[in-house]
Formats: structure tokens, sequence, C-alpha cells
């Protein structure tokens, strides 16, 4: 059974996700006196000391198996990369997509054969597989993490959902995609069902099992971190990607090529931040009153964690701990940081020029 989200009260009747909290962890002693156990101390120092984070997301997930099938090939680059699947064998070649599909029987599963919605209506389709995404930063060898996959693999769904992953090594970031059949393997009515604290639970676990290989990890969430910015969804990501990297090419080079489309959720951003400027819309901080309730929790919580952590005689790692939420940038919306990167764009500064200490005044 999943564990329930529980909430904390907070001043002027404001809840928050107990996971926000540092120290919710801790042990209370006598008269509620907070006590820090070996591990949540070392929680601690991976985070104040910037242990690289895991990354563990869905990006999505088919509703009929031509869609799944289609995935499984993109993810396998259509036959040349091999699939690791969970009866431990390896399956490789343009034909080893169909061989899941028909191996999972995802056209027998409950609800597979509704047909398609039309253009613009929403798909209510259940899904058949959920992909998931287990990522690390640039520089880890990436056979440690496709090791830590497989373990998370058989620990999470091994005897009730069929899975298969595969390791991609060609961006800066090695990860694995995982693809895992929603529906139990022996209990037709039961699901995979993944909620957010789900994947919060998914991140430790990935994160326990990079350090069972050898490899610093942590798993924390981004406003623990003094992060405010919301991820980019996948797509949204790969095109800005890929506008970047046609933008680093030089002037032939570019001239060579088809340049990549606009992303339309981009330039839809950036057009409502220049209404707001105008004086039209929402303004530019609409919303930034929570975020800095969210910010404001953390940095009490931080707090208490260093206290506990000097009654513990941990001295260092408090002022290591008070340094780290100092240095947290000021919360800020997406909008007011838009807007703010067009005003530089529009303002640049004027470059300036060395004067040789030799040149003769004019």
């Amino acid at each position: 059974m999943p564990k329930q989200m529980l909430k904390l009260a907070r001043t002027g009747g404001a809840t928050r996700d107990l996971a926000l909290d540092i120290v919710s962890h801790g042990r209370r002693g006598p008269g509620g006196t907070l006590r820090l156990g070996q591990a949540q101390i070392e929680q601690v120092q991976r985070t104040v000391g910037r242990t690289p984070e895991v990354m563990v997301k869905v990006s999505g997930g088919g509703r009929d198996s031509g869609t799944v099938r289609a995935h499984l090939k993109y993810v396998g680059r259509h036959g040349k990369l091999s699939i690791d699947t969970d009866e431990g064998v390896e399956i490789q070649g343009k034909d080893a997509a169909d061989e899941l599909v028909d191996d999972w029987a995802l056209d027998e599963c409950r609800g597979a054969h509704r047909p398609k919605p039309a253009d613009g209506e929403k798909d209510t389709r259940a899904k058949l597989v959920h992909n998931i995404v287990l990522s690390m930063p640039a520089g880890t060898p990436p056979e440690k993490v496709l090791a830590a996959a497989k373990v998370f693999g058989r620990e999470n769904f091994e005897l009730q959902h069929r899975y298969a992953m595969v390791l991609h090594t060609d961006q800066a970031h090695p990860h694995v995609h995982l693809v895992v059949k929603c529906e139990h393997e022996y209990e037709p009515r039961k699901r995979l069902y993944i909620r957010k604290d789900t994947l919060r639970r998914w991140r430790e676990q990935f994160a326990e099992l990079m350090r069972e290989q050898g490899v610093a990890a942590n798993a924390t969430p981004r406003q623990v971190r003094g992060q405010t910015r919301q991820p980019l969804r996948d797509p949204i990501h790969h095109r800005l990607r890929a506008m970047r990297a046609f933008n680093q090419l030089d002037g032939q080079e570019r001239d060579r090529r088809t340049a990549p489309s606009p992303s339309r959720f981009m330039r839809r951003k950036v057009l409502e931040t220049l209404e707001r400027l105008k004086g039209g819309g929402a303004p530019l901080d609409d919303g930034k009153s929570a975020m800095q309730n969210t910010r404001d929790g953390v940095t009490a919580d931080w707090g208490a964690t260093a206290e506990a952590l000097r009654r513990q005689g941990r001295e260092a790692l408090a002022a290591q701990v008070e340094r780290f939420v100092s240095e947290m940038a000021p919360v800020q919306t997406d909008a007011e940081r838009l807007a703010r990167r067009w005003e530089r764009d529009q303002h640049p500064p004027t470059p300036t020029r060395s004067r040789s200490p030799d040149a003769p005044n004019r």
C-alpha cells in the first residue's frame, strides 16, 4: 500500500508536503528536542554538499499496442540497441519491439480496443504501459546506471508487471528508458498507478541503488535545494536543445541545414510575458506568494536542522547548512525570469575597451 501524503500546518493556515521538511524524519527526545539519526545526517551532508541528484520521471505511456510498439522501436533505436527484458535476456533487432508487444499480450488488456478519440478530444483510454526514465548527470559511468536500473526493475516490478529497459548514452547524461506494463501479470484488475509520492519514493530508492554502485547520488525535492523553476516537459526540452545546438553552429554549417522549428510553448510564454510588461494580463509576480511561503517553510526547517546539528556537536555541518541556505537564489516566477532575460537582451551592457597604460593621453 502506498504511503499516504502527510501535510503540515503552517502559519496562516497554509499546508505543505511533509516531504519538504528536512527534519520530518528526525526523532524527538525528552521535551520535544529534535535529534537527527545517522541516516538523516548523511542526507543533510549530501544535500548541502550538492551531491548529484538522480532523476526519475514518467515521460508518457502508450494507450494502444501500436503506440507502445513505436516507443519500443524508438528507445531501441530501431534495432540498433539491445533491450534488457524482465526475464534477464537481451533482445535486439528490428523485430524486438514486435516480440515484446506480443509477449506482453497488450492487445488482450482491458480497454485495449477502445477507439482512439477524434482530433481535439481528450484521450481517456487507460494506459497500457508507463514510460519511465532513470537518469544521472554527465560523467556517471553508464554501466552503473544500467546495473542500478536492473535492480530497480526487479525490486519494484518482478513477478507483478512486465517490463523492459534500454540504456542510452547518446547524450551527456546516461539514462535508462524503462517501459512497464500497467496491468498486473496475475491480477488483471490490479493496475500500476504512479503518484507524486510514488515518484519521490522511486527517486530515493534509485539514489540508494546508485550509491550501492559506488556512485555519489542524492534525491531531494527541488524546493529543499532552493530551486523554484519547474522542469520543462520532454518535447519542449528537446526542441530547445535542438535550437541551441543549431545556433551554436557556424554560419556556413547553419546555411547547409534546416533550422529546427521554434517551440510554440516557449513562444507563447514569451508573448504572454511581453504582454504583462505592457501592463496587460496577470502581474509578473502572480503566484509568487505561494512560492515564497514554501521557501519560508524550507528555510525554517533548515534552521531547525542546523540547531539540532549544533546540539549534537556537528558545528561544521551546521555552519555548512546555513551557508547553503544563504546561497539560495531569490524566489522568482517564470514570468519574472523571462522578463529580466528579455530586458537584458534589449539593453546589453556596453563593452569597455581596455586602455594600454603606455597609450598617450588625448
